[in-house]
């Protein structure tokens, strides 16, 4: 079971090991190695709006999206990039919503998207009920026409992640999802590399090159139209609270899908989830 322990170094020998078998091109890489976030890459996103019952408000602030090195990095060999909730009771938004928590959500939206190929992310994240960090794709328009794919959700509980496909006819509490449980003394809060493998035909989903989940395009239309021809871009986030987490842990208080355990977490500045790289890459022509 030691394939759920990746070093950045054993990472990077994998990556290296796939693009000599399969002669990959890389599409795009991001190694969160400079001082602030570049955002000829990246946009932040701002939201003051409430989607999933979730409780806080996504902040453009160096205080809930910023980039570390050395040991701050904690095992991350160029720095990482740190996506850190924080609790800020009575925050108002643009649009004059109310929360007491603040996060931060990062997408390449016309920066760089991409169709067909493997995106993987090294990640590792604190755990606690309602906690809901995400690696995900999306594709532009409407949702969930648009498609999107799941490559790593967690809501808290570390023994498993989650991956997922939305689209038109099979949304929300999507039938096309599959929970991965780690073996014993491996859980989420280590680094783990997840990925996706998409092609035209399926979707095939790994942690540290190992299989958890493989959907067709056959599997797909048993339930609605294949949402995944058309380009995608990559997001990052960290979510607290809402409706995925609430439908696990079925906690209604202090917040919907937020225990108080991880309200205290997030109050002393414990919870974080921290990306080493983002990895695109297509096969060669």
């Amino acid at each position: 079971m030691r394939y759920y322990i990746l070093t950045a170094l054993s990472a990077l020998c994998i990556i290296t090991s796939v693009k000599a078998q399969t002669k990959t091109d890389t599409v795009f890489f991001e190694d969160f190695n400079e001082q602030t976030l570049d955002r000829s890459k990246w946009n932040v996103e701002i939201t003051g709006h409430t989607v999933n019952n979730e409780q806080q408000a996504y902040v453009d602030s160096g205080a809930t999206l910023y980039l570390v090195k050395g040991a701050a990095a904690e095992g991350a060999t160029n720095g990482a990039l740190v996506i850190q909730p924080l609790y800020k009771q009575g925050y108002i938004s643009k649009q004059n919503n109310k929360y007491d928590f603040v996060s931060g959500r990062i997408n390449t939206q016309a920066k760089m998207e991409f169709t067909y190929g493997t995106a993987s992310a090294r990640m590792k994240m604190s755990s606690g009920a309602g906690l809901w960090p995400a690696f995900w794709a999306l594709g532009n328009g409407k949702w969930p026409d648009c498609g999107e794919i799941d490559m790593m959700e967690t809501v808290g509980d570390s023994s498993w992640f989650s991956n997922a496909l939305h689209g038109p006819g099979y949304f929300g509490n999507t039938p096309l999802a599959h929970r991965e449980f780690f073996p014993k003394g491996i859980d989420v809060t280590q680094w783990h590399v997840y990925s996706i493998d998409w092609t035209a035909n399926s979707l095939i989903f790994k942690i540290d090159g190992k299989v958890t989940y493989t959907v067709t395009r056959a599997m797909v239309e048993h339930y609605g139209r294949w949402a995944y021809d058309n380009a995608k871009f990559i997001i990052l986030n960290f979510a607290v609270g809402g409706g995925y987490p609430q439908g696990v842990n079925k906690v209604n208080a202090p917040y919907y899908g937020l225990s108080q355990s991880s309200v205290d977490k997030i109050k002393a500045g414990q919870v974080k989830a921290y990306v080493d790289w983002v990895l695109i890459t297509k096969p060669a022509k």
